[in-house]
Formats: structure tokens, C-alpha cells, sequence
């Protein structure tokens, strides 16, 4: 009886694979890729081509070429032992154990055969008897909120691997019965207080103590911890020797840490965060700051740039401080979407908000002093204009130029967006450029200097964001930087628009700027609206205008207020006086 032409083809497969592998066997490397590149034009996602494929990239010594290509297969097939277990050996043979044991214990629970089980026992037998894991010391400052206190030190103890830990509390002077109970666990390291000393000497106090070995994690009260967080953490940090903190996601969080959740219970939390919390690279993204409520920092970075400064005492500012303290050693730091936490959320503050925000005031201008930038602005990250990035793949190389960069936010996001950006940016403050040069190439220059020294037709994309309301003469600007955008090249910005309904009602009663939100102040030299940044433009030598707005929240009486205007004005459409900024994105016009 004649094989169906299905089994034929499977049948042909097999021997195509086996070809390969006896290739491989005997090191005729370049045939057995020739035979891998044709074998994967028509067949698609064959999760042991991927294996072969990174098997050769491992013998040719192009491991990052072997990762790209588990990593791929991974996508496809998650729990695969072969690539499972390949991505462990690429990690161990960079000594890059953290992430090494964490991809060999995802092959062992995937594994169906005995002696592959057996294979990887031993591998992490050996691994952990040479002392490969890190240990950490988790910081936590108490100050009464004995209903917060307990359930996190519970559910670090529950949630957190045995012998991986030490947990340090200090006690700044509780009066509701925190003392009394931090007395009787005998798992503890305490130090107790006769004042409230503060966060940042509270946790220099903690660290005093802590094991001289350990990793230094800081961790809010008001926290839950979860499946996984801490090993997920740990991996992450220790994932390069440049990493030098790591911080989790939450529900409840300033700086971008928080993620969608949709539990209505702690036993949704617990599903929710079993879910997430699976070590996985592609969710750590590089920022310029991590918030101190969870924020993991390695030793030997501590010892290199020292305790958190007291001069921000009682708290606040510190945590952004002591990132771009780091960052300025050199180091990166990591956000891991891969380790997901509970947050309750300002527990020890809620009882004083007036006397909190006033320290908040305070220590944001020491912050200031210290450091030359305001911390908030300098770090924001433009979603909005990123999102008018327009390359359908994300491996493709794009050049950004980004004019008034701060300390480079949008500049980072971009290149966690697009790994193979390559980055420029200008900036007046020096100390700011300071930071982003870290990671970028950064000038403090004038952008309405005419001669900037870059390649004509370099870039394909130019941002101003916030910016262009800023500069005396900004169609000069737009008119010279064009020459350095690609024939296909887009100039993003965000301008803010005079007509919205806050600045004409700030003007008819006086005032000549935005007494909340901000962004039009006195700074401001030229003022747009709809119409103004339209010519603006096209005058400039560009075309294809693409535009969306920003809005704030309304009030009844703002609608109203609206609506006065909309009748007693020629202006459409009526959203012009809800727009709060205009987002642009222009083409260059190339003939």
C-alpha cells in the first residue's frame, strides 16, 4: 500500500533532521546551516531546528546569536526541553548562573524522560555546591501600622525560599504594640529605636547589621510579597555584571512600576502574581530611577558608592537619588515586570498628608541642590510620542535624535521598545545630559546653533518634546534640522496649546500661565495654537501632518465654561479648548 503524500513528507523530516545532526556531529558546520536555512523555508517553527540551530551558533562561540534563536523558539514552544535546557548551558557557559539555574530548573519540570531528569539533577546539584546562589538582607522600617507589619514579614517568610534570606527590621519607636511583637520572633535581626529617625537612617541602621555578604533589599511595610519575587529579583540583578539594582512591579506606584491586575481578592493576587512571576528577560526594562518600596541592590554596589544620604531625611527623593547614584557609577538598573508585589500604598503617611506633602516640597528642592535637575520632569517617559514610532519591526535599526532630552526617559523607553536604536540626544543642562549620556550621545548644546555636526540625512526620527514653545525662533529650528532627517525621516513633539479652556480662563482673571498642571509657564516664549503650529510647519518644510491631542479631566462647570467659549468664537472644532497639548508628527517634504 503507497504512504499518504502527509507521511512522506514526515517521513522525509526525520531524515532531514538526522542529516543535520550527524552534520553537527562531525563539525561540517556550514552544511548543516545550508541544510537548516532550507529545511526552515518550508517548514516554520520546528522547535528541534531552533535546538540545531543554536547548537551551531554555540559552536561557532556566537552565543548571543544562539540566544536570539531560543529565545524565538521559546516563543513559540514555552516549556521545550531541548531549548529549555540549551538556555541553561549558554548562561552557564557565561557564568551567568542566576539565570542559568533558573532556565535548567524550567528544563528539569518540563522533562519527560528519566535520564534527562537525571541529567539536570546533577548539573544543579554541582552548581549549588560550588555556593553559586546570592543571599539578601530585606530592610524593613516599622513605624507602628502593626496591621501592615505582619502580614509582610508573614508573607516573606511563606513566599520566599528558605536559607535565601535574612530579614532585618528596624523600629522607629512604634507605640501600638509593633515593638511588642517584633520581641517575640526569634527570626528576626531588630534594632530598636527611641525616636523616629527616618527612612534613610533607618535603613543605613539595617544595613549596619545586615550580613557583609548579602544584597541589600529595601522593602516597604505596607507590601505583600509573592510567589517567586525575590529568586526573579535576584535573577535579574545578577544577570550582568553591569546591573548594579532591580525593582518590582505593583498595583500601586509612581515611576511606571504598575501593571493592570484584574483580582478582587488576596486569593486573585496570589493566581494573578503565580502567573507573572516567571523569570522571563523580556520583561526587565532599563529606567533611570526605582522607587524605594521594593528596590534590590547589589552588594559590591554598595560597597562602591555608599549608604543612602540622610540629608533627605524623614524620606522621600532618596530612592531617586541613590539610582542616579548609581547610574552615574556606571551601573543600569532594571524594572522586572517578572516580579510582582502587593502594595497597600503610603501606609505610613495617610495619617499626615499636609505634613507629607510638605516634606515632599522640601526634599524635591534638596533634590534640586544636589543634583541640578528636578527629579519628576527629568525622568518623565513620553508614551505618547514613542507610540508615533512607526516601524512594524522592532528589530530593525532607527536613529533618534531627541532635542531637550532631561535626563533621557523617553530616550531609555524607546531603546527597551526597540533594542536597536542608536540614540542621540541635546540638552542645555549639563547635569542632565550628564545622565543620559550613560547611555546615549548626548550634546549640551543650544539647539538654535545652526551647526549641530551630525550627517545630513542621518536620522529618522527628531523630537521636541515640550520644547519648541521654548526656543525664539522655532521655524529656524525646524528649517535646519531638517537636513538631518532621512528623505522618509518624522519630526514627534508635543506643543501646548493657548487655547485650552484653563489658560483663557487663568487670563481673563489675571494670571498668564497654568497654576496646576504646569506646562505653560513663564518659561514659555512662543504660544501655538491649532492653526499657528499647522503653519509652523508647513512653512518649516514639512507635510503630512498628523495630529492628536492630550486632555485633563473636566469638571461640570469646565464643560460649561467650554461651551461659553465654543459660542462666543469662530474657532472648530469645539475640541480646541479641550485639547490641553497637541501631539505632532510631520514628514520631511522633499521636494
Amino acid at each position: 500500500m503507497k504512504a499518504s503524500p502527509e507521511n512522506e513528507f514526515e517521513y522525509c523530516k526525520v531524515k532531514l533532521k538526522e542529516s543535520i545532526s550527524e552534520l553537527i556531529n562531525s563539525n561540517k558546520l556550514d552544511e548543516a546551516k545550508s541544510i537548516i536555512k532550507e529545511y526552515e523555508d518550508i517548514v516554520k517553527n520546528d522547535r528541534e531546528i531552533y535546538s540545531m540551530n543554536a547548537i551551531v551558533a554555540i559552536m561557532e562561540h556566537r552565543l548571543k546569536d544562539a540566544k536570539d534563536i531560543l529565545n524565538k523558539g521559546l516563543e513559540v514552544h514555552k516549556t521545550d526541553f531541548d531549548l529549555l535546557y540549551n538556555m541553561g548551558y549558554i548562561y552557564q557557559l557565561e557564568n551567568n548562573l542566576d539565570l542559568s539555574i533558573n532556565f535548567y530548573e524550567k528544563a528539569l519540570d518540563s522533562a519527560d524522560k528519566i535520564e534527562d531528569k537525571e541529567l539536570i539533577v546533577n548539573i544543579l546539584k554541582e552548581m549549588n555546591a560550588k555556593g553559586f546562589s546570592h543571599k539578601t538582607s530585606i530592610i524593613i522600617l516599622t513605624y507602628n501600622n502593626l496591621d501592615y507589619n505582619k502580614p509582610c514579614i508573614e508573607s516573606i517568610r511563606k513566599y520566599t525560599k528558605a536559607g535565601t534570606y535574612e530579614i532585618v527590621v528596624v523600629d522607629n519607636n512604634s507605640t501600638d504594640g509593633t515593638k511588642e511583637w517584633l520581641k517575640e520572633q526569634n527570626d528576626l535581626k531588630v534594632i530598636f529605636n527611641t525616636e523616629n529617625v527616618g527612612f534613610p537612617k533607618g535603613c543605613n541602621q539595617g544595613i549596619s547589621i545586615a550580613d557583609e555578604t548579602n544584597d541589600i533589599l529595601l522593602l516597604n511595610n505596607d507590601t505583600l510579597v509573592t510567589p517567586n519575587w525575590l529568586d526573579n529579583l535576584t535573577i535579574a540583578l545578577h544577570s550582568s555584571n553591569d546591573i548594579g539594582a532591580v525593582g518590582a512591579v505593583t498595583n500601586s506606584c509612581s515611576n511606571y512600576q504598575t501593571i493592570q491586575s484584574d483580582y478582587t481578592d488576596f486569593n486573585g493576587l496570589l493566581e494573578f502574581a503565580q502567573k507573572n512571576n516567571i523569570s522571563d528577560p523580556s520583561k526587565w526594562e532599563n529606567r533611570l530611577r526605582l522607587v524605594g518600596f521594593c528596590m534590590l541592590i547589589k552588594r559590591e554596589v554598595l560597597e562602591k558608592i555608599g549608604l543612602l544620604d540622610e540629608l533627605f531625611t524623614p524620606g522621600n527623593f532618596e530612592d531617586d537619588d541613590y539610582s542616579y547614584r548609581i547610574i552615574s557609577e556606571g551601573y543600569k538598573l532594571l524594572l522586572c515586570k517578572d516580579s510582582y508585589i502587593y502594595h497597600f500604598g503610603g501606609a505610613s503617611f495617610k495619617i499626615e498628608p499636609d505634613k507629607y506633602n510638605n516634606v515632599l516640597d522640601i526634599n524635591k528642592s534638596k533634590f534640586k541642590d544636589k543634583w541640578g535637575f528636578d527629579p519628576h520632569y527629568s525622568a518623565f517617559i513620553r508614551y505618547e510620542i514613542i507610540d508615533l514610532i512607526d516601524r512594524p519591526n522592532k528589530e530593525e535599526m532607527i536613529r533618534v535624535l531627541e532635542v531637550g532630552c532631561a535626563c533621557g526617559g523617553t530616550l531609555l523607553e524607546i531603546k527597551n521598545q526597540y533594542k536597536n536604536a542608536d540614540l542621540f540626544g541635546i540638552e542645555l543642562n549639563e547635569s542632565s545630559a550628564k545622565i543620559a549620556r550613560t547611555f546615549a550621545n548626548v550634546k549640551a548644546e543650544n539647539i538654535e546653533n545652526e551647526n549641530l555636526n551630525y550627517d545630513e540625512k542621518y536620522f529618522d526620527y527628531i523630537i521636541f518634546a515640550d520644547v519648541l514653545e521654548h526656543l525664539y525662533d522655532p521655524g529656524k529650528v525646524l528649517t535646519n534640522l531638517k537636513k538631518y532627517l532621512k528623505d522618509d525621516g518624522k519630526v514627534l513633539a508635543s506643543i501646548p496649546n493657548v487655547m485650552h479652556y484653563s489658560v483663557i480662563r487663568n487670563l481673563i482673571n489675571g494670571r498668564w500661565y497654568y497654576e496646576d498642571a504646569g506646562i505653560l509657564d513663564r518659561t514659555h516664549i512662543r504660544f501655538f495654537t491649532l492653526t499657528e503650529i499647522n503653519n509652523l510647519f508647513i512653512e518649516s518644510g514639512y507635510e503630512g501632518m498628523n495630529y492628536s491631542s492630550t486632555t485633563l479631566a473636566e469638571t461640570l462647570h469646565d464643560q460649561e465654561f467650554i461651551d461659553t467659549l465654543s459660542m462666543l468664537s469662530a474657532a472648530e472644532p469645539k475640541s480646541q479648548f479641550s485639547a490641553y497639548q497637541y501631539i505632532i508628527r510631520a514628514n520631511k517634504k522633499t521636494n
